[in-house]
């Protein structure tokens, strides 16, 4: 289990995660939402270790060293120039040390030209090709931010189904979504950040009060901002 406590980022003056704790289990899947700037993406680096917290402790609860299990996918994906698809999961596999496994299985599901340069791909395709690199490792976390984002309905449906079989197996998901019902679907409990602040944690018998709690809180605050605007 992956379990933050307490995390705090700034950056200069500006903070970014205030006292965050959040805990990611085997075999579940854990929704993290909020507006643009909440902290999602800097929280999600926290926990993968690309940054470091200013107070607050990030632990794998079973010792095991938490950046060799654990996968990511960032919003945007980078690839190198002048790699093809095939070459850019081999170099995934190699910075880690594993061995290239046969793409064809699930390069039939994901419908990617692995023998073209992945800087020519689509957006979606793009997402596919990190997503990819991710799935044909075997990893007992994943951190996923956005991995809807720029799916068409078909590779939208294929990839929650291929989370929830994750799951099944074992696999400890984190994963942020603007589509709401993406997540209400498959999570068993969403978290949900404003301003760097962790609002509530719901649990999946409570997603049922999640949307409008969320558009309330977020409308309440724009009315706040417009009353600086424009008094009454």
């Amino acid at each position: 289990m992956i379990r933050a406590e307490h995390l705090r980022k700034s950056f200069g003056a500006h903070t970014v995660l205030q006292d965050v704790s959040l805990t990611l289990r085997p075999g579940t899947i854990h929704g993290l939402v909020g507006a643009n700037g909440a902290g999602k993406t800097t929280l999600i680096n926290c926990l993968y270790g690309l940054l470091s917290p200013d107070e607050g402790r990030i632990t794998e609860t079973t010792g095991q060293p938490l950046r060799q299990h654990t996968g990511l996918l960032p919003y945007e994906p980078w690839f190198y120039p002048k790699l093809t698809g095939r070459e850019y999961v081999e170099f995934c596999l190699q910075a880690r040390k594993r061995t290239m496994p046969d793409l064809n299985g699930w390069n039939r599901l994901l419908e990617l030209p692995l023998d073209q340069y992945a800087e020519e791909y689509s957006a979606g395709m793009k997402k596919k090709l990190a997503l990819l690199a991710v799935l044909v490792q075997d990893f007992r976390y994943l951190i996923l931010d956005e991995p809807f984002n720029g799916l068409d309905l078909s590779a939208n449906l294929l990839l929650k189904e291929i989370l929830l079989r994750l799951r099944s197996q074992g696999v400890g998901i984190l994963l942020t979504s603007h589509l709401l019902s993406s997540l209400t679907e498959i999570c068993d409990e969403v978290t949900v950040l404003s301003n760097g602040v962790v609002l509530r944690h719901y649990a999946a018998h409570e997603f049922g009060a999640l949307a409008d709690d969320l558009l309330d809180t977020q409308h309440q605050e724009k009315l706040r901002q417009l009353h600086q605007l424009l008094p009454n």
